[in-house]
Order: C-alpha cells, then sequence, then structure tokens
C-alpha cells in the first residue's frame, strides 16, 4: 500500500482506484504531488522532477503545493501548524526519518506511513494511512525540548487539489430541526471556512466538504474530506490567488491557543479523511459508506434492531404502569427494542431540575429500572434508556454538591440555557463520578442500550484555578470519547446511540464510538427526506435513525401524512417508532406490524447495502435504491402530483444488465438492462404518496436468446451452461 522512491524521499500510497503521492525536496520541503486516479511510482517520480513555477514578486512557491504548511518563512497560506515557545513563534523543521508497517497507537498497520520534522526538540509526525480509497491523515506533536510550547493551530491536514477549471464547493448546513441540508455553490477566490464555536460538532454544519468541476450524481471527479472530531472545529477552504484550492481542518475554531505542552508532553489531532471518486457525488458517498462500515463504526456487520422511543408519547410525565403499556403495544407490532426517554431519574419532572443524578425516580420506578426492563425483556425485546451525563441542572443534588464542577468564569454569571450547565469534564474528579454513576447504572439492571444526549453549547467556559483554561475545549471531548471507550469495554453488550438535540454531534470521531446517531428532531417524514438526503452524501444508512411519529405531527408543522409514507421515510435508515401506541387504532396498529414486518425483511439491504440517490427529493418523486447482492430495495417517495402528470419511471442503478430481476410487489420479471436504461414504474400518484418496491436477481439474461439460466459467458462469449 506504501510505495516508496528510490531516493527515500518520494512516497506513494494507494487504494484499489486512486493514489496519494508526496515528496521531500532537499531543503525539507515537503511538497504534495498527486492524489486522484492509481499512478505508478514512475510517475509519482517524474512529478517530484518537475520543477516549481517561477517566482512571482509578493507571491511564494510554495504557497498550494506544500503538504504541510507550517506557521514561518516565505509562506502566505493558512498555516496548519502554528506554535509559540516563549517569545519565538513559528515552525522551521528539519526533516528526521521515514517509516512504514507496524507502527502502534492510532497509526499501526502496514498501509501507514509516518514521516518525522524536528524543531529544536519538537517532533512533528505526519501520519498518511489508505483505507481502501480513503485516505486518513493525522499528526502528533511531541514537546521533547526544556520550555513550554504553546500550540495556537495543529490542523489534521492540508488537502491540495489538483489545477481544474470552474471548482464547486459542496457542504452540509442547517440548525436544529433542519439538519444536513446540502448546498452547491462556485467556489471563489479567498477563503470559505465552516465549523463550530460551540463545544459539540454543532447542528449547522456537518465537518464534511466536497469539491467537483462538472460532476453529477454518478458520473464525474468529486474530492470529499471528512473530520473526525465532536467539539469545536473549523475547515476553510481557499482558493488561492493563482486559482490552486486547498482545503485545511482540525479541532478548534480560532488560534488563540489549543493545548499547553510542558516537556514530555504530546498531542495528536484527530483524523481528517479525503477521498477521491470518478464516480460522482454517488460514488464518493458509497466509497465513505463503506469506509465507515469496514473501518469506523463499531460492530457495523450487526443489524440493527427497531426500536420504540417513549420521548414523543409521553414527554416527561413517565410512570413505570404507562411505560410497560407501551412496551405490550411496542412488541406487538414487532419493535425489538424498548427505549425509556426523558424523565426516568432525579427530580426530573421536568426540563428545571434532575441532570446529574442519574438514580431512578423513587416517586416513578420504586423499586428500580430493573423490574420494568425484565417485564420488557419478557416481551421480547431489548431495554434501553436516555441520558445526557455531560449536563446539570442548577435543582440538583450534584450541582449543590459540587458548584465548581462544571464551566464558568470567575467573577462572571454562570448562564443557562435549557436551563442547563455544563459540567467540566477535563476534570478528573468529574469523570470518575460520571464513570461511577453510568456504570452502577448499566450494572443495575439489564439494560442494552444507551441514547446518550447533548443538549446545551459551551457558553461560560472556564476553568478558574488552571492556568490555560482554554485547553478544557480539547479536553472535554477526550473525556468523552475516553468515558464512552471506557463504558463499551466494562458492558460490551450494551449499544450506544449518539445524540445532541438531533443532529448536533454527528462526525467520524463519534461513530467511531457508537453504533448509531440521532439524524435530527425533526421527525416529521416530509422533512426527513431533505435531511437523510444531506446525511447520506457522507453517513451510511447503518447509522441514520428515523422514526415513525404521529400525525398531525406534534413536534414542529402539524402536518397530516398516511402511515404509508411516515414509514417508507423512516426505512431509509435504522427504523424506529415514536409514536403514542396506546393512541392508535386497531387498524393502524396491524399496519405498522406489516411494515415492521416488511423493514425486517429488507433491513439487510438497506443497512448493508450500496445506496443510490435515484432523485432527489425536489418536490415531486425521490428515491433511494439499496443493492445488496442478487437483492435490491427501492423506496419511493411523491411530494406532490403536478398538473395530472404521470410519474416518471425510476432509472435503477447497481444491477447486472444481462441478469433479470422479480418485482416482488408486482410480480413481473424485468430485464437488468431495461431497468437501467428505461426504469421502473412506481405506481404513485397524489401527494404524500410512497412505495417499497423489492427486486430479486432470479436468471441471466443472454442477448437475442431471451431469458435463461443454462447459458454462461466464456471468455466474453455467450455459451450453453452445464
Amino acid at each position: 500500500m506504501v510505495d516508496i522512491g528510490e531516493d527515500g524521499r518520494t512516497w506513494l500510497l494507494s487504494g484499489p482506484t486512486s493514489s496519494y503521492a508526496l515528496h521531500l525536496t532537499e531543503a525539507d520541503e515537503l511538497l504534495h504531488l498527486h492524489w486522484g486516479p492509481r499512478i505508478a511510482l514512475a510517475d509519482a517520480e517524474a512529478l517530484a522532477e518537475r520543477p516549481l513555477p517561477d517566482y512571482r514578486p509578493f507571491e511564494s512557491p510554495l504557497d498550494g503545493r506544500e503538504e504541510y504548511p507550517v506557521e514561518g518563512g516565505p509562506r502566505f497560506v493558512r498555516p496548519a501548524l502554528s506554535v509559540r515557545t516563549g517569545e519565538r513563534r513559528g515552525t522551521e523543521w528539519r526533516f528526521v526519518s521515514c517509516a512504514t508497517g507496524d507502527g502502534t497507537g492510532a497509526g499501526g498497520g502496514a498501509d501507514e506511513l509516518r514521516l518525522r520534522f524536528d524543531d529544536d526538540g519538537l517532533a512533528i509526525t505526519l501520519h498518511h494511512r489508505m483505507r481502501g480509497d480513503v485516505v486518513e491523515r493525522w499528526v502528533t506533536v511531541a514537546n521533547g525540548g526544556d520550555a513550554r510550547v504553546e500550540l495556537l493551530r495543529a490542523d489534521a491536514a492540508t488537502w491540495t487539489l489538483p489545477e481544474r477549471e470552474g471548482w464547486r464547493l459542496s457542504q452540509l448546513h442547517g440548525r436544529w430541526a433542519a439538519e444536513s441540508l446540502l448546498t452547491t455553490a462556485p467556489l471563489t477566490f479567498g477563503e470559505k471556512v465552516i465549523g463550530s464555536r460551540r463545544g459539540h460538532t454543532g447542528h449547522q454544519h456537518l465537518p464534511w466538504v466536497a469539491l467537483d468541476t462538472d460532476a453529477t450524481e454518478e458520473r464525474g471527479e468529486v474530492y470529499g474530506c471528512a473530520l473526525g472530531w465532536s467539539g469545536s472545529w473549523r475547515i476553510a477552504v481557499a482558493q488561492l490567488p493563482d486559482a490552486r484550492v486547498q482545503i485545511t481542518g482540525g479541532a478548534g475554531w480560532d488560534d488563540s491557543g489549543l493545548l499547553l505542552l510542558e516537556p514530555g508532553e504530546s498531542y495528536t489531532t484527530p483524523v481528517f479523511a479525503g477521498l477521491w471518486s470518478d464516480g460522482g457525488f454517488g460514488g464518493a458517498s458509497r466509497t465513505w459508506h463503506a469506509y465507515q462500515r469496514d473501518h469506523v463504526i463499531p460492530d457495523a456487520e450487526r443489524d440493527r434492531p427497531v426500536l420504540f422511543n417513549s420521548w414523543e408519547a409521553t414527554g416527561f410525565g413517565i410512570s413505570e404502569d404507562q411505560q410497560t403499556a407501551l412496551a405490550r403495544h411496542a412488541a406487538d407490532i414487532g419493535v425489538e427494542l424498548f427505549v425509556v426517554d426523558d424523565g426516568w431519574f432525579g427530580a426530573r419532572t421536568g426540563d428545571r431540575a434532575g441532570l446529574g443524578d442519574w438514580t431512578p425516580n423513587p416517586d416513578r420506578f420504586p423499586q428500580g429500572l430493573k423490574p420494568l426492563a425484565d417485564r420488557v425483556h419478557g416481551l421480547g425485546m431489548q431495554f434501553g434508556i436516555w441520558v445526557e451525563p455531560e449536563m446539570v441542572n442548577a435543582d440538583s443534588d450534584l450541582y449543590r454538591a459540587h458548584p465548581d464542577w462544571v464551566q464558568y468564569q470567575a467573577g462572571r454569571r454562570r448562564t443557562e440555557l435549557r436551563n442547563q450547565l455544563v459540567l467540566n469534564l477535563a476534570r478528573e474528579d468529574v469523570r470518575e463520578y460520571l464513570w461511577g454513576q453510568l456504570d452502577h447504572l448499566l450494572s443495575s439492571a439489564p439494560i442494552d442500550y444507551v441514547k446518550w444526549d447533548f443538549n446545551r453549547c459551551f457558553t461560560d467556559a472556564g476553568w478558574p484555578g488552571e492556568p490555560y483554561p482554554q485547553r478544557l475545549w480539547v479536553d472535554h471531548v477526550r473525556a468523552f470519547y475516553a468515558l464512552l471507550d471506557r463504558l463499551r469495554a466494562a458492558h460490551p453488550r450494551v449499544a450506544f446511540e449518539s445524540c445532541s438535540g438531533g443532529g448536533g454531534r454527528i462526525d467520524l470521531g463519534v461513530l467511531s464510538r457508537t453504533d448509531q446517531v440521532w439524524t435530527s428532531d425533526n421527525t416529521d417524514p416530509l422533512d426527513r427526506l431533505a435531511i437523510q438526503h444531506g446525511f447520506s452524501q457522507i453517513h451510511p444508512a447503518r447509522v441514520m435513525a428515523a422514526w415513525v411519529t404521529d400525525s398531525p405531527n406534534t413536534q414542529l408543522n402539524g402536518r397530516v401524512s398516511s402511515l404509508r409514507f411516515r414509514f417508507v421515510s423512516a426505512m431509509a435508515g435504522v427504523l424506529g417508532v415514536g409514536g403514542d401506541l396506546t393512541e392508535w387504532t386497531g387498524e393502524e396498529l396491524a399496519e405498522a406490524r406489516r411494515w415492521v414486518e416488511l423493514y425486517k425483511e429488507i433491513r439487510p439491504v438497506v443497512q448493508r447495502g450500496e445506496q443510490y440517490r435515484l432523485r432527489p427529493p425536489a418536490g415531486g418523486q425521490s428515491a433511494v435504491q439499496y443493492v445488496l447482492g442478487d437483492e435490491s430495495v427501492v423506496l419511493a417517495c411523491l411530494q406532490a402530483q403536478r398538473f395530472g402528470e404521470p410519474v416518471p419511471a425510476l432509472r435503477l442503478r447497481g444491477l447486472d444488465p444481462l441478469a433479470s430481476y422479480e418485482c416482488r410487489e408486482t410480480g413481473e420479471v424485468h430485464r437488468g438492462a431495461v431497468l437501467l436504461h428505461h426504469g421502473l414504474r412506481t405506481g404513485l400518484r397524489g401527494d404524500l404518496d410512497a412505495a417499497v418496491l423489492r427486486l430479486r436477481r432470479v436468471q441471466s439474461a443472454c442477448p437475442n436468446r431471451g431469458i435463461t439460466s443454462n447459458w454462461v459467458r466464456i471468455d466474453g462469449e455467450w455459451v450453453p451452461g452445464a
């Protein structure tokens, strides 16, 4: 996976279809050579021999060409690394060594390249690793000197794009209840900066960008980058004066100071992953999805169960008997995981009290959670709960005992959002308290699943008495990761979902420690089509939780929709139910049972198959297709039929043109080539209609001989089989 040139200063990493190359000059300038289609080492060496362009007044020949630009010297682009030691600022490094193969820690493996540089005792190691066609990059900065080093900025990577004209930038933006909305616009000169200064990933942007010049959904070059960090972050996309493009990203929003490294201390950045695809946006998405299933998501080979969550049915007004009644209905329609949401603990009868006191409310659960969990298990379901460990209410036993455990600025008012304060997880005593509370909770009852929420951004992020308080921004996230890792190790059968008021903490970092994510608090099935369309640009259906809730929609807009439309919309990911089942009619419960049975049948294809976005949700018909082996599933939704026009056929993808496929809904057999080029009719009509279409490969199609399974292709010719 890693080839090294004869000079020992040219490196080539290659995946199945792509390559990534870099070169170190005699002046220890690390230059980017290539990122794109697969090339040979000789090609990379030929690129290394090309001279830099002639120097222009007021410009630097290094700008837009360095692999990891540092602050200092003849550079004017945004530096990926900025350090300060005493009164000295900037970096003048020299190359020390190259290593591949059996590294330890985050970088172990034969597909990793490690380049180490030194600046007067400051060791800087650049890590590159191929995962399929995804390049993972990160940096380790270690203080081997005698003085403190202040990391003002330490980005994970700078990505350099080839010279092209007319770059377009795609990103995912939004807000609460409107996350992951896709937007594409021409890239202009200067910088486009996205990120979060809120202490978590944020609803406003997902840490992902894609660049192209003329790509479509299925054709053309696409470059994509995604950051694995669940705190404040920044990605800057710059079109330089000579039209070259670089993408720089990492933890932290600004350059005011990231960490203070004492002698002997080190900092490792999060992973900033990138890919090139010539299969358009769809091909890029499928590469991202495969990468996450293979290398990021825990237990990705296990399909996620159908869940019921009590929140929209009950709010805070819960009781053991009420939850038991809901559980019986949930089991009756085929639910596999029953989740008790907010309101089960402490004095939590509303959002003003109880956070921090993670023991069952004695009035609501007199004997704790175990009796309810046992009844849920007796009904054939797993049992789950909701927690928000990083937060505390002022009206709680925890805050009354430890008011100094929250983030706050000395001499300033402790502001509250959602009646909450943020615990300072950078403190060891806070971390140990949370570990003790959560470990005891998961040991006290047969709990199979935890919905981990984060409902409040950082505002008063201070740490009185700490000489470098800004480190809590990084250390909080590290502590959150460490707590999840510790809990997963101690309770390996427990699954975790990441939630942050909906989709406020979704990134590659948290996905490496959780089994699924809550995509949005918006459960309206029509709004969800756009949210799920954007989400699928980077993340797979295997982690995308989606619920069927009541109609009219009670949370946001009052929209009325059929149970059919709600279920088909939610089947595009990990299916859940969140309505008040005690109020559903017998007919609705029977219909829901049929939809759940259907989802369980198609679940392996949806959660593990390759995904194709056939038509975006743009007002008319939209559809998404999943292909796994001989099976294919199409989820089609129609927002509105205009002027009585028939709904167009859907051109399918990912099928064998030389095979035939039976539609299990109609019994019709279709030739693969016809489905690919002329499409499949869905039969949708009217407003908010939807359908699930299942296709199964049944035979091989021999050209000009009809359909038969007795022909095989040998050396390009169709011949009779055995």
